[in-house]
C-alpha cells in the first residue's frame, strides 16, 4: 500500500479544507493524476497521485481540515479497478455472522431478565396483596381481575352498600383510568412534538435559523481584516473627482482601443496609472513595516480586489508602471476570469505593494476600504454620479462625479501625505491627456 499525503503547498500555507473528492475508493489512478481539490486560505488546488493503482481507502472525507503531511489516502500498488469487490462482499458476510451471534446472546440474556422481572413482580403483588387484605375488602374475583388489569384496590370506589368491591367496580375504575391517560397522551404528544421541533430550530435565537460552516478562505478573510485593524493605526480620507474629461477620452478612443488592443478601454486602467504616478510621489504609501524598519518598494504591484462567490480575492498585476493601458487592461481581465473560474495560482496572490479596490461596481456611493496587510495604503472607487459642481466661472453644472477614498496606516504615513497623495490622482483623472502622455 502506497500512502497518499498532503503535500507542500507554499511557504505560508500549511492546512487546508478538502473540498472535492475526484475519484472513488476503488478507482484505477495514475501517477500524477490529481484525486481531490483542496481548499486553502487562498487559493483551491489540486493534489495528485504518488503512484499509480487502485484507491483502496479514503480516509478523509469532504469537508475534512488537513493539514501537510497528513495521510488522505492509500493506493494498492498490485490491487485491479473493482478488484476489491469480493474482499467487501467477504467482510460484510463476516460482520453480518458477527452481530447475528451478538444479537442471539442479547435475546438470551434478555429473555433471562425478562423472567427474573416476572418472579420479583409476583412476589410483590404477593406480598401486597397480603397486606391489603387487612385494609381493602374484596370478592376474590374482583382481586383477581385487578391483578389482570394492574389496579390498586385502595383507588377504587365500591359501589356495594357494604363496601365490598366486586369485578364490575375493578373493570369501572379500569375504563375510566384508560380514557383519563389516553387524554393526558394526548395533550402531552402535540406539546412534545412542538418542544422537539422548537429545540431543533431554536437555539439563544426566538426564531427559526441556519447554521452554515464557514468556508476556510472566508474564515481567512475575516481574521486578516481584523487583524489589519487591530495592527495598524488605520485612517480613511477622502476627495471626490470629476470624472467629465475621463469620460469623454475613453468614448472617444473606446472602439479604435478595443480594435487595436483586442481588450476594452476601462477606467481601471486610468486609475492604475494614476496610483502608480501618484506612489512615486509619495513612497512611504508604496511600503511596509517590519519589525523596526520601514520597507520602501521600488517596484509597483498593484493588487486588484475582485470578488467572488468564495469570497473576495486580491490578485497582482505586475510591474504596472511597465505597463500600457492595453497591458493593464488585459493584465485586470486576467486575473478577473482566472479568479471566477478558480483558476489563481498562489503566485497570483502574492508580493502585492498597494491595492485597489472599485465598490462602485455594485453600485456604492462611500466606503471606507480597509488595508490589505502588510500593505499600508489601499484606493477605494465608488459609483459615478452626476452631481451639482461650482465651476470656476460660478457657474453650476451638472457633472459625473465620483468619490475616492484612500485608507493608510497611519504609524508610517502623515495626514499630510495621505491627502496630497489623494489630491494628486484627482489632478491626474481630471486631465487623463497629461497622463496619457506621462505613460
Amino acid at each position: 500500500m502506497k500512502e497518499i499525503k498532503v503535500p507542500e503547498l507554499a511557504e505560508s500555507i500549511t492546512e487546508g479544507t478538502i473540498a472535492e473528492w475526484l475519484v472513488k475508493k476503488g478507482d484505477q489512478v495514475e501517477k500524477g493524476d490529481p484525486i481531490l481539490e483542496l481548499e486553502t486560505d487562498k487559493v483551491n488546488v489540486e493534489v495528485n497521485a504518488d503512484a499509480s493503482g487502485v484507491l483502496a481507502e479514503i480516509l478523509k472525507d469532504e469537508g475534512d481540515d488537513v493539514e501537510v503531511g497528513d495521510v488522505i489516502a492509500k493506493v494498492d500498488e498490485n490491487g485491479e479497478a473493482g478488484g476489491s469487490s469480493e474482499e467487501e462482499a467477504s467482510e460484510q458476510e463476516e460482520e453480518q455472522q458477527e452481530e447475528e451471534k451478538e444479537e442471539s446472546k442479547e435475546d438470551k440474556e434478555e429473555k433471562a431478565e425478562d423472567k427474573q422481572q416476572d418472579k420479583q413482580e409476583d412476589k410483590k403483588e404477593s406480598t401486597e396483596q397480603k397486606g391489603s387484605k387487612n385494609d381493602v375488602v374484596a370478592t376474590p374475583a374482583a382481586r383477581k381481575r385487578a391483578r389482570e388489569l394492574g389496579i390498586d384496590l385502595s383507588e377504587i370506589t365500591a359501589k356495594d352498600p357494604l363496601g365490598r368491591i366486586r369485578p364490575e367496580d375493578v373493570d369501572a375504575a379500569a375504563s375510566g383510568s384508560d380514557k383519563e391517560s389516553k387524554k393526558e397522551e394526548k395533550k402531552e404528544a402535540p406539546k412534545q412534538d412542538k418542544k422537539a421541533k422548537e429545540s431543533s430550530e431554536k437555539t439563544e435565537f426566538d426564531k427559526p435559523v441556519e447554521r452554515i460552516k464557514m468556508s476556510r478562505r472566508r474564515q481567512t478573510i475575516a481574521k486578516r481584516l481584523v487583524d489589519a485593524q487591530q495592527s495598524s493605526a488605520m485612517l480613511t480620507t477622502f476627495n471626490e473627482v470629476d470624472m467629465t474629461n475621463v469620460m469623454k477620452l475613453r468614448s472617444e478612443r473606446k472602439e479604435a482601443f478595443q480594435k487595436k488592443h483586442d481588450v476594452k478601454l476601462g477606467f481601471m486602467s486610468f486609475f492604475t496609472k494614476a496610483a502608480v504616478g501618484a506612489l512615486k510621489e509619495f513612497p512611504l504609501i508604496n511600503a511596509e513595516i517590519q519589525g523596526n524598519e520601514i520597507i520602501k518598494k521600488k517596484f509597483y504591484d498593484i493588487g486588484m480586489a475582485v470578488s467572488t462567490d468564495e469570497g473576495l480575492v486580491v490578485p497582482v498585476v505586475r510591474d504596472a508602471d511597465r505597463l500600457d493601458f492595453a497591458g493593464i487592461e488585459k493584465g485586470i481581465m486576467d486575473m478577473a476570469q482566472k479568479a471566477r473560474n478558480k483558476e489563481l495560482q498562489l503566485d497570483d496572490l502574492q508580493g502585492g505593494s498597494f491595492t485597489i479596490t472599485n465598490g462602485g461596481i455594485f453600485g456604492s456611493m462611500l466606503s471606507t476600504p480597509i488595508l490589505n496587510s502588510p500593505q499600508v495604503g489601499i484606493l477605494g472607487l465608488h459609483n459615478i454620479e452626476k452631481r451639482a459642481k461650482v465651476m470656476p466661472d460660478d457657474t453650476i453644472q451638472a457633472r459625473p462625479m465620483m468619490y475616492i477614498a484612500l485608507s493608510y496606516d497611519h504609524r508610517i504615513v502623515d495626514g499630510k501625505d495621505a491627502v496630497q497623495f489623494l489630491r494628486r490622482i484627482k489632478e491626474m483623472i481630471e486631465d487623463p491627456y497629461d497622463l496619457l502622455l506621462e505613460g
